[in-house]
């Protein structure tokens, strides 16, 4: 299976000129960090460097909310901002992204639990036909509308546990928990067993199982690191860090 093209474009190609009419510091912000939540980072050959003159050009505006919305992005550890040597999309290590999915686990099966105590019926039922329209993408190898709609579906079961704290912290995760994923569905029959799975998830919540719920959302998660721990073995030689440092 095929990733998308759009996975493999640079920052710069998402860019487009801000509107005067916005708020120029905060929409910067913004627009750089959905442009970010969109690249494929873990891609091998992918361009993490970041040019700020190249930046304020395409958004057609100055380097002084360039630079302001990079250190906030450095700070949400989204960059990193490297000395003499220039700025880079930050790309975790093996080890770090193992971890991140292990605590995502955690976070989202505690979800699920909740979930099966707080969805309504409707909502519980908008999750299933929202799975079902998208299972159809995988059948087409359409991976990259379904990796965003897998994204969607776990996102959703942290809404539904109507925890705010729960969904606040697992935020904190999600932009490389996307970029994780959008990899790893392209990867081995992965996309066709999420489909399988996600199903099952349904059916739990739907039944009011939590314990059941709990447990299918975290095996379904860990799988993806067992994908990770067994394939993904070159990862630490890659990255802002080593491209800054090089």
């Amino acid at each position: 299976m095929c990733l998308g093209r759009k996975w493999h474009v640079s920052i710069g190609e998402k860019l487009i000129p801000i509107a005067e009419t916005f708020t120029l510091k905060d929409h910067t912000f913004k627009v750089l960090r959905d442009a970010i939540l969109e690249m494929d980072i873990y891609r091998p050959d992918a361009d993490l460097r970041l040019d700020e003159r190249q930046l304020a050009e395409r958004l057609g505006i100055s380097r002084t909310p360039i630079r302001e919305a990079l250190a906030r992005l450095a700070q949400d550890g989204l960059i990193e901002i490297v000395p003499r040597k220039g700025v880079f999309v930050c790309r975790k290590t093996r080890e770090e992204i193992l971890e991140m999915v292990v605590t995502w686990a955690a976070l989202e099966s505690m979800a699920a639990r909740l979930a099966c105590e707080h969805a309504t019926d409707a909502e519980l039922n908008a999750l299933r036909r929202f799975a079902i329209r998208h299972s159809s993408d995988v059948e087409r190898a359409d991976i990259e509308e379904y990796s965003d709609a897998n994204i969607t579906f776990h996102q959703t079961i942290l809404e539904l546990s109507g925890c705010s704290l729960l969904s606040k912290t697992a935020d904190g995760l999600f932009a490389h928990m996307q970029a994780v994923r959008r990899r790893a569905m392209g990867e081995s029959d992965r996309a066709r067993r999420s489909v399988a799975d996600h199903m099952e998830i349904i059916d739990a919540l739907m039944a009011r199982d939590g314990d059941l719920a709990s447990r299918r959302v975290r095996e379904h998660t860990m799988r993806l690191h067992d994908h990770i721990s067994k394939t993904w073995t070159r990862l630490e030689t890659l990255g802002a860090r080593s491209g800054a440092a090089g």
